[in-house]
């Protein structure tokens, strides 16, 4: 939210968010596995830092995309710094945000199985748990577990930016 308020705070973590976007996912584990040792925190830590960028910059984009005019207004009417940004710049970006929640939840997904091969647990360990022992029916499971949560997860998601959406004249 920040970042879409001031053009200076999106300048600053810019170079942050693209070096972050740029690396590979599997060069996350490796100073997180080194301070923090093998387990679920690496885990946690590597599928946030993935993650958290598409969050970042559509909270960015939704928040700068509200009508200034909007804004003016609600100040005009002596609508507070507070309760113009969450009264009538968070509302009418809420679609735009929701978006970025959809597409972080379905990259912590994705880093699901890099995870797992630092003993993260959960899926993310028995998809790599059954592909180092060929476990083929198990494997489609697992498979299938993960694919069933990204389609329920993104349809939730969908749904509550539908519902979000501020009403058309």
């Amino acid at each position: 939210i920040w970042a879409g308020s001031s053009r200076r705070v999106e300048n600053a973590i810019a170079p942050v968010l693209d070096a972050l976007q740029t690396v590979p996912s599997f060069v996350y584990i490796i100073p997180v596995v080194m301070l923090f040792t093998v387990g679920a925190v690496p885990g946690i830590i590597a599928s946030v830092l993935y993650a958290i960028v598409p969050g970042i910059r559509l909270t960015a984009l939704g928040i700068r995309q509200v009508p200034t005019e909007t804004v003016e207004a609600a100040t005009a009417y002596g609508a507070t710094r507070a309760q113009s940004l969450f009264g009538v710049r968070i509302p009418l970006a809420a679609p735009t945000i929701m978006a970025g929640v959809n597409q972080v939840i379905m990259m912590v997904l994705a880093m699901i199985i890099i995870a797992g091969l630092v003993g993260s647990g959960a899926l993310g360990f028995e998809t790599v748990r059954v592909v180092k022992r060929s476990m083929t029916g198990l494997g489609f499971e697992v498979a299938i577990a993960v694919v069933t949560m990204a389609i329920i997860l993104d349809r939730l998601t969908q749904s509550w930016a539908e519902k979000l959406q501020p009403p058309t004249a």
